[in-house]
């Protein structure tokens, strides 16, 4: 099962729950998207509230923590002290943590999961990644 959280870039407000999403008119292109926020559901608009949708690894950190694209996450892999990483996905399939865990190369996170925790994302939190860099 496919999962998405979603973020409301004109509101900066992030929905943890996905309900549906609602193709436009154009080559299957999402257009709105309805969500879960304060135990309301709520529409938005993807274009004019500038939403991204995050999908879901089907992932848990260490602590038990879902996993999603967008996240920021601690790593102490091969390290004295922890490093952080960005999780992106590729190919739809491969969840992979963004540059530099040892070797400044993308890593799979399903072969380092027991050794990261989410401390945060993007999107509500991009300090972390330029603080501990």
């Amino acid at each position: 099962m496919i999962k998405f959280r979603a973020w409301n870039g004109y509101r900066k407000t992030m929905a943890d729950y996905v309900s549906a999403i609602q193709n436009g008119d154009t080559q299957g292109t999402p257009s709105s998207v309805n969500v879960i926020v304060n135990r309301k559901n709520e529409t938005w608009d993807i274009k004019n509230d500038d939403v991204e949708l995050l999908q879901f690894t089907n992932l848990k950190d260490v602590n038990g923590k879902p996993i999603y694209e967008g996240d920021i996450v601690e790593s102490s892999y091969k390290y004295a002290q922890p490093k952080v990483s960005q999780i992106i996905i590729e190919n739809g399939n491969s969840y992979i943590l963004g540059e530099d865990l040892a070797t400044g190369n993308e890593m799979l996170v399903s072969d380092h999961v027991n050794e990261i925790e989410v401390i945060g994302n993007v999107y509500t939190s991009p300090e972390l990644l330029e603080v501990k860099k």
